[in-house]
């Protein structure tokens, strides 16, 4: 990257992070069950709600606490659940449709990251119903009070349920962006281990290294606040702990119910101090090839973590040792390939591949061109990259010869 640009992102970033202290960021309020759910909502009467899910989970009964709960209080629902991995803004469109031809009061969000995208950016077009999906791109579109938004994660990874971000993807030209907005942070999000348990290993294990790849981008990025680096480091150590465990048995409750832990500690860091390269990267695959998200950060991580060398060694080094991965008198530079290592190995261990399959040599320039604007100048990195530079990462990611 060129020194004037460089400069440009580098002054971007600290006056973010000058302004950080008042911004009105906020945490949502905890619920711990379905049954919650229902005694808030007729608490506020609110008796119309949309639920807003996929195929996946309604087919496997996992709205039926939900909706049992609902009747309970004589709140009305309808679901739309033809939410897809990475939601289109067809997806969010039809769900804006369905709240509002059944009138609804309030909206929940049910499933992993992809269905909570897709209830946020919803709720964003019904209160800017002259504003479309792509007038939204980028940092402050929406600006306005969603309708009350409940987060209900079936997966520990995305942190959705905590975060100021939607992603969604222009299916006409498979550019895949996220819509950044304080008015997307749920009201409430809902931890209750009993919808992860026997989440399929493969999910468990890509949800699980997505929320690693929060935490890490969080911490070693250069907008960190004492209370971001404390959420960060809970997530690691809990995910270094945890995620094996509920890899290897999917009713763990122990486990499932930590790891859900780890996804919301992960989701308050990087909602308040950002992601990195490795996202920018991995949304651009998913929207020029569907990859899922959590899989495509698992197996850039590393990648990037080696490229960043001595510029995030210090603070990579150090969470390394704070979570036990490196011991206390290892060197900054031992601490963090200890750390490297340990992220190749656990995604040795739940069968992540090292590559990215499928990559096209005639698509990198464009998919690092969406990456850099995505990433610069907002993301604060370790490391400024231009798109150019980013390419490299997309040859490497594939295995793919030069």
């Amino acid at each position: 990257m060129n020194i004037l640009r460089k400069a440009y992102c580098r002054t971007f970033q600290f006056c973010f992070r000058v302004a950080l202290p008042f911004l009105p960021y906020r945490e949502p309020e905890i619920l711990n069950g379905m049954p919650e759910i229902a005694r808030m909502l007729k608490e506020q009467e609110l008796n119309r709600v949309l639920i807003v899910t996929d195929k996946g989970i309604s087919s496997l009964g996992l709205l039926d606490g939900l909706k049992a709960a609902l009747k309970e209080q004589d709140i009305f629902y309808t679901v739309y659940d033809e939410t897809v991995p990475n939601p289109t803004i067809a997806n969010v469109e039809a769900a804006r449709k369905r709240y509002l031809d059944y009138h609804c009061q309030a909206i929940i969000g049910f499933g992993g990251g992809s269905s909570m995208d897709c209830a946020k950016a919803a709720g964003a077009r019904i209160v800017k119903p002259r504003q479309s999906v792509n007038q939204m791109k980028g940092l402050l579109k929406v600006m306005k009070k969603l309708p009350p938004l409940i987060a209900v994660p079936t997966t520990a990874g995305t942190g959705s349920e905590t975060t100021l971000a939607a992603v969604v993807v222009d299916e006409r030209t498979h550019h895949k962006y996220p819509i950044n907005d304080f008015s997307l942070i749920p009201r409430y999000a809902v931890l209750d281990y009993h919808v992860t348990l026997g989440l399929p290993q493969s999910i468990t294990a890509t949800t699980g290294m997505d929320a690693l790849t929060h935490a890490v981008e969080a911490y070693i990025g250069r907008s960190t606040t004492r209370h971001t680096r404390a959420m960060a480091v809970e997530a690691v150590q809990l995910i270094h702990t945890y995620l094996k465990r509920a890899y290897d048995d999917g009713q763990d409750v122990e486990a499932r119910t930590n790891m859900l832990r780890a996804a919301y500690c992960a989701g308050i860091a990087f909602t308040q101090s950002y992601v990195g390269y490795v996202h920018g990267v991995a949304h651009s695959l998913g929207g020029e090839y569907g990859v899922p998200h959590g899989l495509a950060n698992a197996v850039i991580l590393p990648y990037f973590l080696e490229e960043y060398g001595e510029s995030c060694a210090k603070r990579l080094g150090r969470l390394s040792r704070k979570c036990g991965i490196a011991g206390k008198k290892d060197s900054d530079i031992l601490a963090s390939q200890k750390f490297i290592d340990w992220v190749r190995e656990m995604n040795d261990s739940m069968n992540i591949p090292r590559h990215i399959e499928g990559i096209r040599k005639a698509d990198i320039p464009k998919m690092a061109k969406n990456a850099a604007k995505e990433s610069n100048p907002l993301y604060p990195v370790p490391r400024e990259m231009s798109a150019k530079e980013l390419e490299k990462m997309y040859y490497v990611a594939g295995n793919i010869r030069t």
